[in-house]
């Protein structure tokens, strides 16, 4: 296998035009679809209906290779920001979340016996599943801080008994895998469920200013669930390490996939500032518009670099928690200003439905809080900062 200078094989290169090709010819018109739920996010069957095309085109979970392998992440980037190119791509070839962390998860923590029975249905894009790990804020959840986790979790016999509360579980409704975080008195523990559970009861799904997650995020309760013990993913008190596996490549997954929604929308509206004419003039050629499409540049380029840098990071087998943690901030921050100047050049126009720049514009808000907002992992940082500095003083 040959590779570019770029150090990306040719193989992937190969699978992200290709994915490239689909999301436009195939995708895009499906954004005007209107099987859509009660806040306008994609129904099942809307995503089974583009996966069945997916399938056929041969880029259903296009990041995962038919013995089981997984692309680099340098090259899983190239790939999903090629799936970024429509809100819907995603959904349409596999790789959306919280799936395509899920199943990073499972391929490199599973049992093959969890692997058949949960991931292999994942990655053949049959099912959806869910993450539960956050925890309602009113009642002293888990959220940004995992270690306030207040659900529980107790052996009774060849089970485990798991209760408390959850919310902001994306996709609960309608999913049939679901990770379920708890502590046990050994620590945090995984469990693989089946869903639905008569156990999990789904209390409210709030309508939230993101609308292209199937099955919203959820608030519900889960009462006396019982897991057969050979469900938890590894040991009991493992939890948090196997949430560190699968958090940094996750959370660079959203800013791939949201760099390629940017990427469209900046498309969008460059073509509307070529074509829209005003005091005499192609917008463009405005300074004031034509320095915003400059701009959009400049922060779509530093985001890929950013993107690529800790991709590589975490080919080396580093967990890239402080790289991830830089990553995210500087790319949702980057994605935001492209969003807003989009929207900001087509005016009017900017905020209607009429093209995806105004839900790329709302889905990017809600990816700075996500995956951890902003202020956490500058946070995080600085305290790496000053462990860094005492370590120089010993």
């Amino acid at each position: 296998m040959t590779a570019t200078n770029t150090g990306i094989s040719d193989r992937a290169l190969a699978i992200a035009a290709k994915v490239e090709a689909f999301v436009r010819e195939t995708v895009v018109p499906y954004e005007k679809d209107p099987r859509r739920d009660h806040h306008g996010a994609p129904t099942d069957e809307l995503v089974m209906d583009m996966r069945e095309n997916a399938r056929a085109a041969g880029v259903l979970t296009p990041h995962i290779l038919d013995d089981g392998s997984h692309l680099n992440q340098r090259e899983t980037a190239v790939v999903l920001i090629k799936s970024g190119l429509s809100p819907l791509g995603p959904l349409a070839c596999n790789t959306m979340a919280p799936d395509e962390g899920n199943m990073y998860l499972l391929g490199k923590e599973g049992s093959p016996e969890l692997k058949e029975r949960f991931l292999k249905p994942m990655v053949e894009g049959r099912v959806r599943s869910a993450f539960f790990m956050t925890e309602p804020a009113d009642e002293g959840g888990a959220g940004s801080d995992p270690s306030m986790m207040q659900t529980t979790c107790r052996p009774d016999g060849n089970h485990w008994v798991v209760s408390g509360r959850k919310t902001f579980i994306t996709g609960a409704e309608g999913a049939r895998v679901g990770i379920v975080m708890a502590k046990a008195e050994e620590g945090a523990c995984m469990f693989l469920i089946d869903l639905p559970d008569p156990a999990i009861r789904i209390d409210h799904i709030p309508n939230t200013i993101d609308s292209s997650m199937p099955g919203g995020h959820a608030t519900l309760t889960i009462d006396n669930l019982r897991v057969p013990a050979d469900q938890m993913l590894g040991q009991a008190g493992e939890g948090f390490r196997y949430a560190q596996v699968r958090l940094s490549p996750a959370r660079l997954s959203h800013c791939m996939r949201w760099l390629g929604a940017c990427i469209r929308a900046n498309e969008i509206a460059t073509d509307y500032a070529n074509r829209r004419h005003a005091f005499g003039k192609p917008l463009v050629d405005h300074e004031g518009v034509g320095f915003m499409l400059a701009e959009n540049l400049i922060d779509i380029k530093q985001a890929e670099l950013m993107i690529d840098w800790c991709a590589g990071v975490l080919d080396t087998g580093s967990l890239g928690t402080a790289e991830s943690s830089m990553a995210k901030v500087a790319v949702s921050e980057a994605l935001m200003r492209i969003a807003d100047r989009c929207v900001q050049v087509m005016g009017g126009t900017g905020v209607t439905d009429k093209t995806i720049v105004e839900q790329v514009f709302r889905e990017v808000r809600a990816f700075r809080i996500y995956d951890g907002p902003t202020e956490v992992h500058k946070w995080s940082l600085a305290k790496k900062i000053k462990r860094d500095w005492k370590a120089q003083q010993a």
